[in-house]
């Protein structure tokens, strides 16, 4: 299954994608982001994705450009609850040369797209920590809304940051389509 966008493309995690991802787990900047406090090794990594195959309650891409193939980045729908129609979500672009081009905010309208017409949930939510301000502006910009607050739920390099709740509904998903 591959999922077609306008400069990049969302396909399932291949064993080669781990190298990949595993040398983004171990930039500061990015666990800091995402509140990590562990490192992984590539063993660990490649042993949580082949469990990750596993679990029918989520999809795991790797975002990948169209003009090349390479790998920028992973996603994941997580948690599908289908009594409820919702899921989590979560992102990740692997390199700080491939942030603030784009790349991340269109590989979630694709995630988007998956969820609401695919998956035909009804909710897709995540959380992300109010010091990831790129974060929370490329979510707003792929049209998720600020929920909740939990006021100073990390502590981390000597500071609090507050973990912001975001949703996005079908609905929303919907009107949003030109």
């Amino acid at each position: 299954m591959v999922i077609l966008g306008k400069v990049v493309y969302l396909r399932p995690i291949k064993d080669e994608d781990f190298e990949s991802i595993y040398n983004s787990c171990q930039n500061e900047e990015f666990l800091y982001m995402t509140g990590t406090r562990k490192t992984f090794t590539l063993d660990e990594i490649t042993e949580k994705y082949k469990q990750f195959s596993k679990d029918p309650t989520r999809y795991d891409f790797a975002i990948c450009l169209l003009d090349n193939d390479q790998i920028i980045g992973d996603l994941s729908i997580l948690e599908i609850d289908s009594d409820n129609k919702k899921a989590g979500f979560r992102i990740s672009l692997h390199s700080r040369n491939t942030v603030n081009k784009g790349y991340g905010t269109e590989a979630t309208q694709l995630a988007q797209k998956f969820t609401f017409e695919e998956l035909n949930l009804n909710r897709l939510e995540l959380e992300v920590f109010s010091h990831n301000i790129r974060g929370i502006k490329a979510y707003e910009k792929a049209g998720f809304k600020k929920e909740g607050t939990l006021r100073q739920s990390l502590y981390m390099n000597n500071t609090y940051s507050d973990e912001i709740l975001m949703g996005m509904l079908q609905k929303d998903y919907k009107q949003g389509l030109p």
